[in-house]
């Protein structure tokens, strides 16, 4: 559980903090190119002001970090009142990027998803009229509440950037970051994501309760806040973001460990208890949110610990386990944690000979 504030709709922040000289410019501005460092000190400043609203999940926002900095969709998948939409909120608001959310409901269609053309009695044209997807994050909060015909409106939008209607193809803002909440518990009313759907999140994550420490300290903060709103500050913004993306290019990655990625996707199609393993995209996947984790830990080479870290939030919602393991609560994320266990680890790679 994280702390239950909230940031005011629409609110963008204060100008972001000045960083380093020469590392990007004003937003809307394309900043010249930044190394991996840098990066992962904008990353560090990041994370450090969501901490102030959002407590005691420093793992899991480092993950949700890696993924919109691998240019990926995040699925934030637990129990309700465990700070999903503060998340989703609190980094649009420190990475300075534009907001939107959509409640998905049984009863939402796929325009008021994408939008629209509209007849314009002025000019007596149609109008296309953007949806809410038009944004550079956007929180679709519970989105198994909505029919399979609404969950695929997004599919384009996650997969190409754009949204084709009526002929023509419009280019969506970048970056576009679509942090999607799913609550696994209520079947009633709800749609269980398509295996295509799912596979267009880059990262799965699981928020958990809080320690009883962390709890006490969250109730503290509140009460000394002595309000119920936490206002965070916007630490960088759009162009500067792209840049961050750009540099993760610079992370290097050797063949041995592209062989170790390898072997740990041909693990998930070979293994008695997965149905359907892992695609060549869950190798794509593992291989970017691996240079993300090494970036974060200040290094522009990947190391065997770094795909550890990543391997079952990238590849759990990708595989599909044997029908009877449900019936004995085997999770895939376990199947997972197992595999990675059983594949051998390379001993040593160039790029690790520098570390």
């Amino acid at each position: 559980m994280t702390d239950p504030t909230s940031i005011p709709p629409g609110m963008a922040g204060p100008p972001g903090m000045a960083g380093p000289p020469g590392m990007a410019g004003p937003p809307g501005m394309a900043g010249p190119a930044i190394t991996p460092r840098q990066t992962a000190e904008r990353c560090a400043a990041v994370l450090d002001e969501i901490e102030r609203a959002v407590v005691g999940h420093r793992r899991a926002l480092e993950l949700v970090m890696i993924g919109i900095l691998a240019g990926g969709h995040v699925l934030l998948e637990d129990l309700p009142g465990l700070g999903k939409t503060l998340i989703a909120r609190s980094f649009a608001t420190a990475l300075g990027l534009d907001f939107a959310r959509i409640q998905f409901t049984p009863d939402l269609l796929p325009s008021d998803v994408v939008g629209a053309p509209l007849y314009d009695q002025r000019t007596g044209q149609m109008v296309f009229r953007p949806g809410p997807v038009f944004t550079q994050l956007l929180l679709a909060d519970e989105i198994n509440r909505t029919p399979p015909k609404t969950q695929a409106a997004l599919l384009e939008a996650m997969g190409e950037g754009q949204v084709s209607m009526d002929g023509e193809t419009r280019q969506l803002p970048r970056p576009f970051v679509v942090l999607a909440t799913d609550n696994p518990i209520e079947y009633e009313g709800t749609y269980e994501l398509p295996e295509a759907q799912l596979d267009r999140f880059l990262i799965r994550l699981r928020l958990g309760y809080l320690s009883g420490q962390d709890e006490v300290a969250m109730l503290a903060r509140r009460i000394a806040r002595k309000t119920e709103n936490t206002a965070l500050r916007q630490i960088t913004h759009a162009a500067e973001l792209v840049a961050m993306r750009a540099s993760l290019e610079q992370v290097e990655v050797s063949g041995d460990l592209l062989e170790y990625v390898v072997s740990i996707i041909r693990a998930t199609r070979e293994n008695q208890q997965i149905q359907v393993g892992a695609s060549p995209r869950g190798g794509l996947a593992l291989v970017q949110l691996a240079r993300g984790q090494a970036l974060l830990r200040n290094r522009d080479f990947v190391v065997p610990d770094d795909v550890k870290y990543v391997a079952v939030a990238a590849l759990a919602h990708r595989i599909t386990l044997r029908p009877e393991l449900w019936v004995r609560q085997v999770s895939a994320d376990d199947v997972v944690g197992r595999l990675l266990s059983a594949v051998p680890v390379p001993r040593t790679s160039p790029a690790g000979a520098r570390s």
